[in-house]
């Protein structure tokens, strides 16, 4: 799963611009045994079809998004820099001073803003905007610009996979690459039952990818494979901590988007606790993921999302454990028999 996600997170899918990410998936998955269809949507979804050890009576689908977060141009101005706007939830202070890759031919460039010494003393202590932003790629006036980029551009983040200290990795677009990852390892071999994995597009702009699935596939029993915040800092007291890296999978009761089924919900708690492994919730009611428009999709999903925590998230140095990504997995495939298992019709 880790040499997945290394590949995945080298690969620039900023949302809206996800073919490359795509691309990668379905050469892996023409590899896969018992795959019993592939295709994409007008959106640019993957769906993929697998068969398990035995069928269902229900329809499972195991989803998580291959776009990131990153910047578009808007505009290209008179000396050569790019105008940039966000592509999903991405602060201005984060992207200030960043090298970035920028266009079609991934140009190296940089995020700059209007020096501190023209600034007045009020703006010096106020958080940057994005349209006080600019990338620079070199070109010397407009005219030299055009020949290389054009408005609607993606600008991508450089964040090198890097292995760190106390067994974690960092990278840029871990959210959602590490779902993507963990389809592709529990694609690459047998599956406890029949399921539709699906790789959504536009998650970080609106949930838009896995809104068109969900009704495309009508599933009964959805997982959503993410990663979530963690705010497990020094001085971060209660429930502003979130969660937190070393504690297992995060399975949330309840997010800005979605309550999630309790019953599912309780199943989790109760496998990895058989299993021997942490599992945590987010101890704040925040954020959501693909799960919002998946369980409203036709007449409803039962829907449950297991999340690996991150730090830095929407940033070039998202960091997270190898064994909560390990434990994410193992719980998803463990989820996935239990299904079977109170689902079997035969095989």
């Amino acid at each position: 799963m880790l040499s997945y996600l290394e590949e995945l997170c080298a690969i620039c899918g900023v949302s809206g611009d996800e073919d490359a990410v795509r691309d990668y998936l379905t050469e892996c998955i023409a590899q896969f045994p018992d795959i019993l269809e592939v295709r994409t949507d007008a959106l640019g979804n993957l769906l993929v079809h697998k068969r398990g050890k035995v069928r269902t009576e229900r329809t499972i689908l195991i989803g998580a998004h291959m776009d990131e977060v990153g910047l578009l141009i808007t505009g290209i101005r008179a000396d050569g820099t790019l105008s940039v706007a966000a592509v999903g939830g991405v602060d201005a202070d984060v992207v200030l001073g960043r090298n970035v890759m920028v266009g079609r031919q991934k140009l190296p460039g940089v995020i700059g803003s209007t020096p501190i010494h023209l600034l007045s003393a009020g703006k010096r202590d106020e958080k940057p905007k994005f349209d006080e932003l600019y990338a620079d790629i070199g070109a010397k006036d407009a005219e030299e610009a055009k020949h290389h980029v054009s408005p609607g551009d993606s600008i991508y983040f450089m964040g090198e996979y890097t292995a760190l200290g106390g067994g974690r990795v960092m990278a840029k677009a871990i959210d959602d690459r590490f779902g993507c990852a963990v389809m592709l390892k529990l694609l690459s071999g047998e599956i406890p039952c029949d399921a539709w994995f699906a790789f959504f597009v536009q998650e970080e702009i609106g949930l838009r990818g896995s809104r068109t699935a969900a009704y495309a596939i009508n599933p009964d029993i959805a997982l959503i494979l993410e990663a979530t915040t963690a705010a497990d800092l020094d001085g971060v007291t209660g429930d502003a901590a979130v969660c937190r890296l070393g504690g297992g999978p995060v399975v949330s009761f309840m997010d800005r988007s979605t309550i999630y089924d309790k019953e599912l919900y309780r199943m989790a708690f109760a496998i990895a606790q058989d299993m021997g492994i942490p599992c945590q919730t987010k101890s704040r009611i925040a954020g959501g993921n693909d799960a919002g428009a998946v369980h409203v999709s036709r007449g409803g999903v039962r829907t449950l999302a297991i999340s690996v925590p991150c730090r830095c998230l929407h940033s070039p140095s998202c960091t997270t454990q190898v064994s909560d990504m390990e434990q994410c997995m193992a719980l998803t495939e463990r989820l996935m028999e239990k299904i079977a298992d109170d689902q079997t019709t035969g095989a």
